[in-house]
């Protein structure tokens, strides 16, 4: 019987996750079956119930442990004695980061959440709406400071995350600039774009 292959830093229940997200990120959450993910990760289906419950549960882990990553950042952020322009760039760069280095876990989170049960669903819906708010607070509080123009701040918070969501044709690019150009180009455009000047 195959084993599933860990390095020292990871679990196995780590490595079928990981492969969880690249399969839930091509098939579709729906589509995808546990002997797809058993083939991926190289054993057994059954094998798979020795580390986990169900596919739902790889779900959960998925969006949560995205959703969490991004509370525990902008918890960090909040606390940061620098500007709110300077704030706005330490997310948008850790969004970035995340869609990078991240990018199948963060792809499931963001369009497989939907296929969540309560009350994991209205838990997560919850944790989505609040952190757009926060970070929306962060712009406002800029627009006050005048470091940032007069806008609508939760629109800008949608089209910032919309924006950094497109990095996702930037894995796919046969022709991609480096990760950093991408992230310094991006920066530039969604910082820049915010100053009032």
């Amino acid at each position: 019987m195959a084993r599933i292959q860990i390095d020292k830093n990871s679990s196995r229940k780590d490595v079928i996750v990981s492969k969880a997200a690249a399969l839930f990120r091509e098939k579709g959450f729906k589509a995808a079956s546990m002997r797809d993910l058993a083939e991926s990760v190289g054993v057994e289906a059954a094998s798979l119930y020795n580390h986990i419950k169900s596919k739902t549960e790889l779900l959960h882990e998925l969006c949560f442990g995205v959703a969490n990553r991004f509370m525990h950042k902008i918890d960090e952020v909040e606390s940061e004695k620098v500007t709110a322009l300077e704030k706005v760039e330490h997310l948008i760069r850790f969004h970035i980061d995340e869609m990078i280095n991240h990018y199948e876990e963060v792809y499931v989170s963001d369009r497989e959440w939907k296929h969540l049960s309560d009350p994991y669903l209205s838990n997560f819906q919850n944790q989505r709406r609040m952190y757009r708010k926060r970070f929306a607070a962060i712009i406002e509080a800029g627009i006050k400071q005048k470091e940032i123009k007069p806008i609508d701040a939760p629109t800008a918070v949608l089209i910032l995350l919309h924006a950094i969501g497109g990095i996702e044709s930037w894995h796919r690019s046969t022709q991609k600039i480096s990760a950093e150009a991408l992230t310094e180009n991006m920066v530039s455009m969604l910082v820049g774009g915010l100053v009032n000047k």
